[in-house]
């Protein structure tokens, strides 16, 4: 007869089994990832761009964006406080200098000018009024000189008529002290009139003077008056095509709105803008490549905004060839700012990777097809080229395109 087992027994002896069966479980476990971490994963070769690094000149750039806008357009803006009474034109329409735009409603500029030359009128009739009194003034005054100029020469004439007689002894010397105390004060009398003529005309001058800038004043304001109404038709400035246009009929327009934009469409320049913190190195003059759909051109920079907006600074790119095909107003454009040149530099080709001069993990491919990640320090770089710092050597072969997805990896297999 059988005896039972130990339960003692039956214990340790499952103990061993599960002691067994843990260690190979690990042990296959610890196999399956050296396995999987020794194998690198594949890429394919059609979904990355190789470049290899070399040794060159680089022009340092700083990369911007840019709209494209006509390099001649004229704002036109209401001449008067109005409203718009006819509409000639639309948005898009190929207009030449001269051509009506809009028509606004002068009523009140007609009736100012009507004011104005009534004002004219009777200040020009003040001035004639002014003339004719000043004229009868002064010819009385010179009358009265003629007059006194007579009366001395007779009192001339008495005093030396005494004085004979009195040295023949038939006058006395009270009569000749009479004779030329007269004559004194007659020449007397003739100078102060002299001399009140003399103002008498400097202050008439200055009173028909200011009358008569009151209207040159009258004039101007008739002729601004009349070169507003005018412009009440708001012609084109110039052949272009009218980009702008105030469409509400009837609608009550400010002095100074604007009502109208017209665009010369032959020929653009570039608009273009600049983080707030590399705008130092945005100069005047400096060379622009510039590109835009598919294609290159070049430029310079014209002018620069002085003050920043939202972080960022404006700056104006002068083209050589403002009339290519693809410009079109309204596209964008991407920009790149020459600012320094460096000589002999390791460069390897720009691409998707590069957000910025610092320290990236690239992938770099050995002779056996496979990427190994390598830490590499960036500087600065152009449209074409960025400049290796260090962690490559002249002729390897870098990814430069976005590695983004395959960050988490150390090695990688081409098929």
């Amino acid at each position: 007869m059988d005896k039972p087992i130990d339960k003692k027994l039956i214990r340790r002896e499952r103990r061993r089994k599960q002691l067994l069966w843990g260690t190979g479980a690990g042990v296959v476990v610890v196999a399956a990832g050296w396995l999987v971490s020794d194998i690198a994963p594949t890429i394919n070769s059609n979904d990355i761009t190789v470049a290899a690094t070399d040794r060159g000149a680089l022009d340092v750039t700083v990369a911007a964006t840019g709209q494209i806008v006509p390099a001649y357009e004229e704002i036109i803006n209401s001449p008067v406080n109005s409203r718009v009474l006819k509409i000639f034109a639309q948005p898009g329409d190929t207009v030449e200098a001269g051509m009506p735009l809009l028509e606004l409603d002068l009523e009140q500029e007609q009736m100012k000018l009507a004011e104005r030359h009534d004002a004219r009128t009777i200040v020009e009739q003040e001035l004639r009024q002014l003339q004719l009194s000043n004229h009868t003034e002064l010819s009385d005054l010179e009358m009265r000189i003629k007059v006194n100029e007579m009366n001395v020469n007779r009192l001339r004439i008495d005093v030396d008529n005494e004085r004979r007689l009195d040295s023949i002894g038939s006058g006395t010397g009270d009569r000749v002290r009479q004779a030329e105390t007269a004559y004194s004060a007659g020449v007397l009398e003739l100078e102060q009139l002299r001399v009140r003529l003399q103002n008498e005309r400097g202050r008439m001058a200055a009173s028909e003077h200011s009358l008569m800038l009151n209207v040159i004043a009258a004039d101007r304001e008739i002729q601004l008056i009349e070169k507003t109404i005018h412009r009440s038709s708001i012609p084109a400035p110039l052949d272009g095509v009218l980009t702008f246009i105030i469409t509400e009929l009837g609608g009550r327009i400010d002095s100074g709105e604007k009502v109208a934009v017209v665009s010369d469409l032959s020929r653009f320049r570039i608009v273009g803008e600049v983080p707030e913190g590399s705008s130092e190195k945005v100069k005047i003059g400096a060379s622009v490549n510039v590109r835009v759909n598919g294609a290159q051109l070049h430029g310079r920079v014209s002018n620069i905004t002085p003050q920043a907006r939202h972080g960022v600074v404006s700056f104006a790119v002068s083209l050589d060839e403002p009339s290519d095909r693809h410009l079109r107003s309204g596209g964008r454009a991407e920009l790149y700012v020459a600012h320094a040149y460096k000589d002999d530099v390791l460069r390897l080709r720009n691409g998707s990777f590069y957000k910025g001069a610092g320290q990236y993990s690239l992938f770099v491919l050995d002779d056996d097809n496979l990427l190994e990640k390598r830490t590499v320090r960036v500087g600065e770089c152009n449209r074409e080229y960025v400049e290796i710092v260090e962690g490559l050597k002249e002729g390897d072969r870098v990814v430069v395109s976005d590695m983004e997805r395959y960050k988490n990896k150390n090695k990688l297999k081409i098929k």
